[in-house]
């Protein structure tokens, strides 16, 4: 049986189909084979979401910023004198003061009482002291009269011994009244000599009782001021020129010796407390330069104090203040403050980055002469400030590098800048 074959065009035209094919797969898995061999597209990055510097040489100052508040360098705490109760509070927190200004009165009956009691026994020995001194110089007189009659008595048996004497040698009176004459006058001008002494004595006794009576009444007189200051203390006073800070009491409330009432600053004598990262704190050393940032003003200083230990991660700095204060400084002021640590001197450094650390090696984007694109390139960081960074290896004077974060960008290692 003859089978029918098909016409010799149709052959040709299926086996050129078929090649066309075969040629048209080759040329898809050569096409695919090259794209997965070329290299990814580069990025685009918007300069103006960019931040670009130029890597410079010369003078870089290291410094550290910190934020805290300004401090009166000079503070008074004012305490409760005694017990008792604020009956008034006459002076509220941010007036001006002097040592006379009376921030609160209180009460204190019992203290009252006794400094009243102390003034009556002041009067009492005041009294008494008059009192011994009259009875002692009518002893005195006393005495006087005494010995003035007994020499009376004496002068009067001297004469008549005289008389004796001389009737006695003319042989007109006896030797017996002779002898009685000599003796009377002998027991006199011992009896004024024994009386003399008395007075002498009683002087001394009474010189020695007024002079403890004096004593008494001046511990009296002593003791009664202190009560009636006591008393006069009770109105609290601020004891100090300066603004009052605090005022920690209330009417009514009981307070006892040495109760804080309030706190006393002065105003013109400032410091600036700043709080300082714990990370940044191993090269401030006192005595370094420091500038404090009111918001109104630069206020120059030094760094005095640096606390030993670190709160919350932050460790508080004092800077003494040198130069003049601006008219809007007040305690607990909310200030910024810079303090400088060294000059560093013919060094390279650029901005500082926002995704490097001091003495790191990062790679950073720098960008071609024509600024179109930016390649990446490792940099070994040194020291740092609050704004440069110093640059030890990776770039050179001149270049042009992107500080802002590119961490989107990092596993590109060339980018085109739009």
């Amino acid at each position: 049986m003859d089978i029918k074959r098909p016409p010799k065009s149709k052959i040709k035209k299926k086996i050129r189909n078929a090649v066309l094919i075969v040629v048209g797969l080759a040329a898809i898995g050569g096409i695919t084979y090259g794209l997965t061999k070329l290299k990814p597209a580069a990025p685009t990055l918007d300069s103006s979401t960019a931040v670009i510097e130029t890597v410079k040489r010369g003078e870089m100052v290291r410094d550290v910023r910190g934020n805290g508040t300004l401090v009166p360098d000079v503070t008074r705490w004012v305490p409760a004198p005694a017990d008792g109760r604020v009956e008034r509070i006459l002076l509220k927190a941010g007036v001006e003061v002097d040592s006379s200004s009376v921030i609160a009165e209180l009460s204190n009956p019992q203290l009252e009482q006794q400094a009243t009691d102390t003034e009556l026994q002041v009067k009492a020995a005041e009294a008494d002291r008059e009192n011994l001194k009259v009875r002692l110089e009518s002893e005195t007189m006393t005495q006087k009269s005494a010995i003035a009659t007994i020499n009376a008595q004496y002068s009067q048996a001297k004469l008549q011994l005289d008389a004796d004497e001389v009737l006695g040698k003319q042989g007109l009176v006896s030797e017996l009244t002779l002898k009685i004459s000599r003796v009377n006058v002998q027991d006199l001008a011992n009896r004024l000599k024994v009386e003399q002494e008395r007075l002498a004595v009683a002087a001394r006794s009474t010189k020695a009782q007024l002079n403890a009576a004096e004593s008494r009444l001046q511990q009296l007189r002593a003791l009664a001021t202190l009560r009636r200051q006591d008393v006069e203390h009770l109105k609290v006073r601020a004891g100090t020129n300066g603004v009052l800070q605090q005022v920690l009491i209330t009417e009514g409330q009981q307070v006892t010796p040495g109760t804080n009432i309030a706190r006393v600053a002065d105003p013109t004598s400032l410091k600036a407390v700043l709080r300082v990262p714990e990370t940044q704190i191993k090269d401030m050393r006192v005595g370094q330069k420091a500038i404090v940032d009111t918001r109104n003003g630069l206020i120059e200083g030094q760094v005095s104090r640096i606390d030993p230990a670190a709160r919350e991660g932050t460790f508080e700095i004092d800077v003494s203040l040198t130069g003049p204060l601006p008219a809007s400084a007040r305690p607990d002021l909310s200030v910024d403050g810079t303090i400088e640590l060294e000059r560093l001197h013919d060094v390279l450094k650029v901005g500082r980055p926002a995704f490097g650390q001091a003495q790191q090696t990062i790679g950073m984007f720098v960008l071609t002469p024509d600024g179109s694109e930016a390649e990446r390139r490792t940099v070994k960081l040194g020291r740092n400030s609050v704004s440069t960074i110093e640059i030890l290896e990776g770039l050179r004077e001149g270049d042009r590098v992107i500080i802002s974060d590119t961490s989107a960008l990092d596993s590109y290692n060339r980018i085109r800048i739009q």
